[in-house]
């Protein structure tokens, strides 16, 4: 990343509560104008290390600059930030205009311009009409659009969103994501969301920083990590995953059950005869021209069935293998197309450059649980 484009800049950040570690030596730098997200499970340090960002936590150790100045141990209100949280946190008792003026009238604004601004943010947030509302007269996708509009009224270097999406129901969630993302491109404000939502992230972020453990476990673009994750951690929380056990035959090879298969990523490192674990997502198995596409290649019969509207989970049990199905996706027309039922048997490929294998002793996160063994 080019140095003129740094604008947030951690170094060494660590936090504990008495012995619990909530965040050990974390380094990330944030580009002017890029969404990034925090994503990972509960207990993984990222809201600790959002409100460290943010001045409400103190870090034990560690420096943080933002625009090129030192805010490591500044109070709240002396850093250049807007937030939104979880709650909204909207005053009941002040009108919409009177909470989205609000860190205007702190900022010493006069009235003309408080009047100007909120006129202007509440037509971004399409509530022009709502002014004179209180917050108990809308629905929570329309409170969490002021609340957004409040975060950015003094116009803030950095955008800070805490969840901002968990409370509000799956439609509401999924068109509210969009317009966060469209307003952030069209402010081109630097933007931090915390969020557990593996959707929210792949959709909204131009990187991601995956954490477990008080640690980052990867940091790259929505692509990087779901398709060529840093780790078994990665590979089985983020998107839908089988667990496999295998063993390693050495040159990039892998026996599962009696199946012998070819993978093209970091398994030359394995000696012959480790165990090893090998992830499979479900859109790596491939059925139209598999036997041309791949020499990784079995035959399955379907056991089960999940429709899902747009596509379906086929539980699929591999000739050679059949001690652990496998769940693999597939379309709806193609489905069709075949005419695939319950004990059907349909020739599968296995893409090597999909494939991801790791030595036994590497783990996946503890509350996950792979797809074949859920079979």
């Amino acid at each position: 990343m080019p140095k003129q484009n740094q604008y947030l800049v951690l170094e060494n950040i660590s936090k504990s509560f008495g012995s619990f570690h909530a965040l050990r030596d974390i380094n990330l730098t944030i580009a002017e104008g890029e969404f990034v997200c925090f994503l990972g499970p509960s207990g993984c340090g990222k809201t600790t290390l959002l409100r460290i960002i943010a001045g409400l936590e103190s870090q034990d150790r560690g420096q943080i600059s933002q625009g090129g100045k030192d805010i490591s141990w500044l109070p709240p209100i002396k850093r250049d930030y807007g937030i939104v949280f979880q709650s909204y946190a909207l005053f009941p008792n002040l009108s919409i205009a009177e909470n989205v003026a609000y860190g205007l009238v702190n900022h010493g604004k006069s009235r003309t311009d408080i009047r100007a601004r909120v006129t202007e943010l509440l037509a971004l947030a399409g509530l022009q009409s709502s002014g004179d509302k209180y917050p108990g007269q809308l629905s929570g996708g329309q409170q969490q659009r002021i609340a957004l509009a409040r975060a950015l009224a003094t116009s803030p270097g950095l955008l800070l969103l805490d969840e901002p999406l968990s409370a509000l129901d799956a439609m509401e969630r999924v068109r509210l994501r969009g317009e966060i993302r469209q307003l952030q491109q069209r402010l081109g404000v630097t933007t931090i969301m915390v969020t557990h939502d593996q959707e929210e992230a792949l959709t909204m972020a131009d990187r991601i920083v995956v954490m477990n453990n008080g640690k980052i476990e990867q940091i790259g673009t929505p692509q990087q990590v779901y398709l060529q994750p840093g780790s078994p951690f990665v590979a089985a929380f983020v998107g839908k995953v089988n667990i496999l056990q295998g063993t390693s035959l050495g040159d990039g090879r892998f026996r599962i059950g009696q199946l012998d298969f070819l993978s093209e990523s970091r398994v030359d490192h394995i000696p012959a005869g480790d165990p090893v674990k090998v992830y499979l997502r479900p859109e790596d198995f491939v059925v139209r021209d598999a036997e041309t596409r791949t020499a990784n290649r079995a035959m399955g019969e379907v056991l089960k069935i999940e429709f899902l509207g747009a596509f379906s989970y086929l539980t699929v049990a591999l000739a050679g293998m059949e001690q652990q199905p496998v769940i693999a996706s597939m379309s709806l027309n193609l489905l069709k197309e075949l005419k695939l039922t319950v004990g059907s048997k349909v020739l599968y490929g296995l893409l090597p450059e999909r494939i991801r294998v790791y030595c036994q002793h590497e783990q996946a996160p503890a509350a996950s649980l792979a797809l074949a063994e859920a079979a």
